[in-house]
């Protein structure tokens, strides 16, 4: 609804935490999966969970830049924020979609023709019987067996979603921390006469971030 009157700190800050709280749902988002797909058990809650979680935040966005927009430093600081959170999410989701593909593509699916083998295990690695105990290794077998592949490719195929889900895990935590650690800059700390661009602290915590990426991959 558009309204003449301009957001209150309380206001930026509300929005701030709000979108901080989405993303780190995500996390615990749970999606039922089958027995023959059980190596994607990490992923698929996120997976399922966060473009809903993108289109909400970018519907609100849309619906702030309808309204007037905010002209003070700490709206502006709030902004980018926001932007800076979603650009990040979007990122991150679109690789963790990738590394889904990645490892579906691994496991053979679509399903093969029978007697075919849905993936190699790797070469450089060995049998999974020397990482795990009895119970763990009974286990994955009957998970192997479920899903149609060797244990030696299950084990594989669960690695790499074990280590795509760490990587969306980080990202969603480090968004929502940022978020909430500027909400309270914006409530507790931030000046009238704040600067974006002007000293350490004037730069909200997700984008200074995100440039510290940058200068880390040049």
């Amino acid at each position: 609804m558009t309204t003449d009157a301009l957001p209150s700190r309380c206001d930026l800050a509300g929005w701030l935490t709000d979108a901080a709280q989405a993303i780190a749902g995500i996390l615990v988002a749970e999606y039922d999966t089958p027995a023959s797909r059980s190596y994607l058990t990490p992923l698929l809650g996120p997976l399922s969970a966060g473009p809903r979680v993108v289109g909400e935040l970018n519907e609100r966005l849309e619906d702030l830049l309808d309204e007037p927009l905010p002209t003070t430093p700490v709206g502006l600081f709030a902004l980018a924020s926001y932007a800076s959170a979603l650009g990040w999410l979007t990122e991150s989701l679109t690789e963790l979609t990738t590394s889904v593909d990645a490892i579906c593509t691994r496991a053979g699916l679509p399903a093969l023709e029978p007697g075919e083998h849905p993936v190699p295990a790797p070469a450089e690695e060995e049998g999974f019987d020397h990482c795990f105990n009895d119970a763990e290794t009974a286990a994955i077998r009957t998970a192997a067996d479920a899903a149609g592949m060797e244990p030696d490719a299950y084990v594989d195929v669960l690695v790499g979603a074990l280590r795509a889900a760490a990587a969306i895990t980080d990202a969603c935590m480090e968004i929502s921390s940022g978020l909430i650690e500027d909400a309270q800059y914006i409530v507790e700390e931030a000046a009238s006469e704040v600067r974006i661009g002007e000293g350490p602290g004037s730069l909200p915590t997700l984008v200074r971030s995100l440039l510290s990426r940058l200068e880390t991959t040049q």
